[in-house]
């Protein structure tokens, strides 16, 4: 195993006191990177994630390049679904897309199950690759959580409103649960297999799941969240989770076994704490302010390290991903900055 060397992070995920505020960006691997653009040209995003050492690469160029503090695996969270029946297609200008949406419990019943070393063995070795042989920071792996990943499966596709989803949800809730199991149960392995072969954390991918309000997460999304996460402790490496227009879950997050709460642009760390959150959190500069000013971009990206260091532990990372359109030598000048600004003397 490849030598940890900068485990501030895994420090801060921790809750404990750190000497710089840790930072990674979600989607900090590929789309803005001129690298990333010119394999594109030669290579689909199937080909890149099934080939370990191209994977393995574009997983670990922001680390290279913008020093942050951690790796994101490079994966789509749709990467498990084919091996339990999905017949999902990333399509360019619309992303992933279910050739068989699910529409009755028969589709459900028809799902099978993850081996992950059987099934996805690419990312089990771009992991051991990674961890193993290239990386001196640690790797965070990665699933969608069975509310966003099920948005796919019963609209087909991505959706502005989940009528389908909801529909589904509200009006036949055993159809609903079973299928909240059947992908708690995929979650679950594919995790575990990701720490087995060397990621030191996990971010759980909840995107949509803001779109429910607090009694319908309680009732149809908090149990299955429960055992995702008392099943993943067990694994004895730090857990994030996160969501968009999530403001209003925050305390049920903060009521799951999961370690870290990562925050969208729209509820500021500060808000978060006097909402009695004790939990460390991740966050969360709206990626649009990367696309202004650097005065502008400076003023709010300190703004964010201030709140955070009020308490021990906060990772910067921006309220959802980077955009193709971002520059990377922004990104490289907010490292620097947030490592510079934040560092204790």
């Amino acid at each position: 195993m490849n030598k940890i060397e900068n485990d501030t992070i895994l420090k801060a995920f921790r809750g404990e006191e750190t000497d710089h505020t840790p930072v990674w960006f979600m989607r900090q691997a590929g789309r803005s990177q001129p690298e990333y653009r010119k394999l594109k040209e030669k290579y689909s995003l199937f080909e890149i994630t099934h080939d370990p050492e191209l994977c393995a690469y574009v997983t670990r160029l922001p680390v290279e390049q913008y020093g942050v503090d951690a790796a994101i695996l490079y994966k789509d969270i749709m990467s498990p679904l084919p091996a339990i029946g999905v017949d999902v297609e990333i399509k360019k200008g619309i992303g992933p897309v279910i050739h068989n949406p699910i529409k009755t419990k028969a589709d459900i019943e028809k799902l099978g199950t993850i081996d992950p070393e059987d099934d996805v063995p690419y990312v089990m070795d771009t992991i051991r690759l990674l961890t193993k042989e290239q990386l001196t920071v640690p790797l965070i792996g990665f699933s969608g959580a069975p509310f966003t990943l099920a948005s796919y499966m019963i609209e087909g596709g991505p959706s502005k409103n989940y009528n389908k989803t909801k529909s589904l949800m509200y009006s036949e809730p055993m159809t609903w649960f079973a299928l909240m199991d059947k992908l708690a149960d995929m979650v679950i392995a594919y995790v575990k297999a990701q720490v087995a072969a060397g990621a030191s954390a996990i971010q759980i991918f909840d995107s949509w799941v803001g779109s429910l309000n607090v009694e319908d997460y309680r009732t149809f999304i908090k149990p299955v969240m429960q055992r995702i996460f008392s099943e993943l402790k067990e694994e004895g490496v730090p857990l994030i989770t996160f969501g968009v227009g999530a403001r209003h879950l925050i305390h049920e997050w903060d009521d799951l076994p999961v370690d870290v709460l990562g925050l969208d642009w729209r509820m500021s760390i500060t808000e978060a704490r006097n909402e009695g959150i004790t939990k460390p959190l991740q966050g969360n500069l709206d990626p649009s302010l990367l696309l202004a000013d650097w005065d502008t971009i400076e003023e709010r990206a300190k703004k964010i390290i201030d709140e955070g260091r009020q308490h021990p532990a906060h990772i910067f990372n921006l309220g959802h991903g980077v955009t193709p359109d971002i520059k990377p030598e922004t990104l490289k000048r907010l490292t620097q900055l947030i490592h510079d600004y934040s560092k204790k003397s």
